[in-house]
């Protein structure tokens, strides 16, 4: 798309030229860019050469999908026909049965290591792949064929990524995430979480159509500018963790207060996602800005290892609470008080010694 369409596009919908570069802007923002990107990632959307993208659907409860619909900066109607060549997804495309199959084979004959490929979902494997077939294929076969000829593969949502609810004790279907279940696909990223943020989703094509190249990602293969810090680091409630304030119970005078959520099962210690700073419904809150404690659901094995979910987790690596929580808590504290006393006394010691010695080069001097 040239920059002339583009406007004429930008006009059609309502928004001005300004509001695309505030959108650009806000991608930055998110990828942990400096403003200076925006150019990049304008010119980077202006390309007429648009990505194919194929978005499969397994093991899943369509959350996923739901939360791109709902994505706002841009519409999911800007993102599809403004700047990507979305050629399947089941909810969503017009064609349905024989003839929808006949696309995606098509698309995955015709552009093999060209498009990118987007599975939400787990995929089971269980009794030949019977418990999630569609055209009469297994998920399974579909997947391998689909995800073995992409150029990068996302695993939206944490079922995808990681297995998720499907795949929790005793997973009676042989769930597993893609990673797991087609080995050695090639530049895999699992963009976690329950459901995956559509401002993390955009923000990552927009990333791909920037810089021509996946993004850094952490040890779970997971994009580094949504979850390179934990939850707990950028938490709004942080200060009242540093200060042993803790709600105590539903709907106490702590919680009216905004107090820590950590005694009420809050996994944001052990959490690594940008929900703190993105934030969902265009930023407008999320969970623990409401009241309600982390779940956790950006982690692996999440709902096996962080429930019960209102009941805090007794040891986290890397991360000095537990049963001990009220004493780190005012320990924390206290240690910053100390700190400060200390350094009050050594900048008056420092100043004093200076003016001390101010005094005595002012007795030495001779006099005029």
């Amino acid at each position: 798309m040239n920059p002339q369409g583009l406007n004429e596009e930008l006009q059609r919908h309502g928004l001005s030229r300004r509001d695309f570069l505030n959108f650009c802007t806000s991608m930055a923002a998110v990828l942990g860019l400096p403003t200076t990107a925006a150019s990049a990632i304008a010119a980077a959307i202006e390309d007429p050469a648009r990505p194919i993208l194929v978005w499969l659907e397994f093991q899943d409860c369509c959350g996923n999908t739901e939360s791109l619909l709902r994505a706002s900066h841009p519409t999911v109607a800007d993102l599809i026909l403004d700047t990507i060549s979305l050629n399947y997804h089941e909810t969503i495309m017009a064609a349905a049965g024989s003839q929808a199959e006949a696309v995606l084979k098509k698309t995955v004959q015709e552009n093999q290591g060209k498009y990118i490929a987007l599975v939400e979902g787990s995929i089971p494997t269980g009794a030949d792949g019977a418990f999630c077939t569609i055209g009469g294929r297994a998920a399974l076969d579909i997947a391998r064929e689909v995800c073995g000829g992409a150029a990068a593969t996302i695993a939206v949502g944490t079922c995808a990524a990681f297995g998720g609810l499907p795949a929790a004790a005793p997973n009676p279907t042989g769930a597993l995430s893609v990673g797991d279940a087609v080995p050695g696909v090639k530049n895999l990223i699992n963009l976690s979480a329950c459901p995956a943020n559509a401002e993390n989703i955009t923000a990552l094509v927009v990333y791909y159509l920037t810089m021509k190249s996946l993004p850094p990602l952490d040890r779970y293969r997971r994009p580094l500018f949504a979850y390179g810090s934990f939850i707990h680091d950028n938490c709004e409630r942080r200060g009242h963790f540093d200060a042993g304030q803790y709600v105590e119970a539903w709907g106490d005078e702590a919680h009216r207060h905004g107090y820590c959520l950590y005694k009420m099962g809050c996994k944001g210690p052990a959490t690594s996602q940008n929900c703190p700073t993105v934030k969902w419904n265009e930023g407008t809150n999320w969970p623990v800005g409401c009241g309600h404690p982390c779940l956790g659901c950006a982690e692996p094995n999440f709902w096996d290892t962080m429930t019960p979910f209102y009941g805090r987790l007794p040891n986290i690596a890397g991360f000095n609470v537990g049963e001990w929580v009220d004493p780190v808590g005012l320990g924390v504290a206290g240690v910053a008080a100390v700190a400060a006393t200390v350094h009050g006394v050594a900048e008056v010691a420092r100043r004093g010694g200076h003016k001390s010695s101010s005094n005595e080069n002012k007795k030495a001097e001779p006099k005029s």
